[in-house]
């Protein structure tokens, strides 16, 4: 399989690149994107063109996209319903983004469409860095804290857990992240219970296998 990625920065992919193949259970031939974003803005103002690059100018199978969610309202079950979208919800967003393109393309290369996988990090994608590292962070510890107000901690101060320092070097933080998701290679079933937003990714990228027989 022949699989996509886009993220907010080079750090982000390369963990991107363990986490999907965990998921998948299979190595895929990962393609280039033909565009690299930087941070959350960036990524939703390209994506069109980069599910239109892949559906015409390469056979990829399928694009796994991956951002921060920040401060932004958290996806929950109940934007799961058919025909509901939050505005301030990214995963929403994001799949909405996936809705409106494919649906304008023409079958391409043999296939209908690039196959969607959607993750959101909440707050940000070193929480699921530290998974299984530090029991406190989890995407129910963040959604409580914006309930009552009282936040359980900063994503500087994740950022600060996962790299020793809050401006790291990008190697340095291509380093850590990997280091850290090495973890979920073989099973990322602790990372999928304590951050949903990465359930929906882990959820469409095993789909994939199904979708493209």
């Amino acid at each position: 399989m022949k699989v996509a990625l886009l993220s907010e920065s080079p750090a982000d992919e390369a963990a991107l690149r363990v986490l999907v193949e965990s998921a998948l259970g299979e190595r895929p031939q990962f393609v280039a994107a033909g565009l690299r974003a930087r941070g959350w803005p960036n990524v939703a103002q390209l994506l069109p063109a980069v599910i239109r690059h892949l559906h015409f100018q390469t056979d990829a199978d399928a694009l796994a996209v991956v951002v921060d969610s920040d401060d932004s309202v958290v996806h929950t079950e109940e934007h799961e319903r058919p025909d509901y979208f939050h505005p301030q919800c990214r995963m929403c967003g994001l799949r909405a983004v996936f809705r409106r393109t494919v649906k304008k393309l023409p079958p391409a290369h043999g296939r209908q469409r690039v196959l969607r996988g959607v993750g959101v990090a909440v707050p940000a994608v070193e929480a699921w860095y530290l998974c299984g590292r530090d029991d406190g962070v989890t995407e129910g510890a963040w959604v409580e804290g914006q309930r009552r107000g009282r936040l359980p901690y900063t994503r500087a101060e994740l950022k600060w857990r996962v790299y020793g320092t809050d401006r790291p070097s990008l190697p340095h933080e291509i380093r850590c992240a990997l280091q850290e998701v090495e973890r979920h290679r073989r099973d990322a079933r602790r990372l999928e219970a304590d951050f949903p937003g990465f359930g929906a990714l882990a959820r469409e990228v095993r789909g994939w296998r199904q979708d493209n027989s």
